[in-house]
């Protein structure tokens, strides 16, 4: 029986006590599942003329523009939280107080406003007529002031003595900052990074609030606008749309890890200048020797000529 440092290894008791839950478990997930789809059937949700409508190309153009919007509003929100997140992380490491106080009051005050609040407050206040930026612009505050701790987190795990053998070579601090840290924080943290870009594509969902016609708001006007046999199509309207989001999330996911196997296979070596020749190395033969090319003696000699040359024994 082994032991770890957070729990110790479970018994044979426990072994089976733990598989038995684990079943029972699964049972009543299957149960719980077959009983709510039974309910959406006797309602009649799952009738098939409340997935037919999704054939309507009206309501398939809607759902293609949403996507494309919500597209629009993730790439603003995204290149806008990388960026503002660099400048934040710089400012906060920065050795200027008033530059370090005002990253920091930054981060923690947008950090604890609720993001409903911040787009809301943003639409109302300066963007009224300009819903999408709006919506970008709550994006890039909250998760730029998110990026900015995950880069301070990679920075300051970065060994301090490559930072230290940057300035014994003469490097500044912002050539060490943005040839030596930040890279490293960057790849070292590429996970977190792309895990909060994931969050950010999924809280586009919230541009509902203001109005911006991106995936959920359609959603909900598809729903609310549909009658099918006297209903509304809510259920298949979330299947589908949840559906389309996770497949979304799962291709950012995807090319996050292509785009990490990538780095790792990198070259990151510092490239080593040419070795000398053989040819190029002088020898013994070729040293002249004190007078050379005058009177006075040769190199290395064989039996006693004129001059110091060196005698061989």
């Amino acid at each position: 029986m082994s032991a770890s440092v957070l729990y110790d290894a479970p018994g044979p008791k426990a072994v089976v006590r733990n598989r038995i839950y684990a079943v029972v478990g699964s049972l009543a997930i299957v149960a719980l599942i077959a009983v709510s789809i039974m309910r959406l059937a006797d309602k009649g949700h799952l009738a098939p003329e409340m997935w037919d409508i999704f054939n309507y190309a009206g309501i398939r153009q809607n759902i293609a523009d949403a996507v494309l919007a919500t597209l629009k509003a993730f790439g603003l929100a995204a290149v806008g939280s990388l960026v503002l997140g660099v400048l934040l992380a710089v400012g906060r490491l920065s050795d200027h107080k008033p530059v370090r106080w005002v990253a920091t009051t930054f981060i923690e005050l947008f950090r604890s406003l609720p993001l409903l609040i911040t787009i809301y407050a943003i639409w109302v206040g300066f963007l009224t007529d300009y819903s999408m930026w709006a919506l970008a612009a709550g994006l890039s505050v909250y998760n730029g002031c998110v990026q900015a701790e995950v880069l301070r987190a990679g920075i300051n795990s970065v060994p301090k003595g490559q930072s230290e053998a940057a300035y014994a070579l003469g490097m500044s601090k912002t050539q060490v900052m943005t040839t030596v840290l930040m890279p490293q924080a960057i790849r070292s943290m590429l996970p977190t990074i792309i895990s909060q870009l994931v969050v950010t594509l999924k809280d586009t969902s919230l541009g509902f609030i203001i109005l911006y016609p991106e995936l959920l708001q359609t959603a909900r006007l598809i729903a609310s606008n549909t009658q099918v046999n006297g209903q509304y199509p809510y259920v298949s309207t979330i299947v589908v749309i949840g559906t389309i989001y996770i497949a979304m999330c799962l291709l950012l996911s995807a090319l996050a890890t292509w785009i990490e196997k990538r780095g790792r296979r990198a070259k990151t070596g510092i490239k080593v200048a040419p070795g000398v020749q053989t040819a190029d190395i002088p020898t013994v033969e070729d040293i002249p020797g004190p007078g050379a090319g005058g009177a006075g003696g040769a190199g290395p000699t064989d039996g006693g000529a004129a001059g110091a040359g060196v005698t061989k024994d």
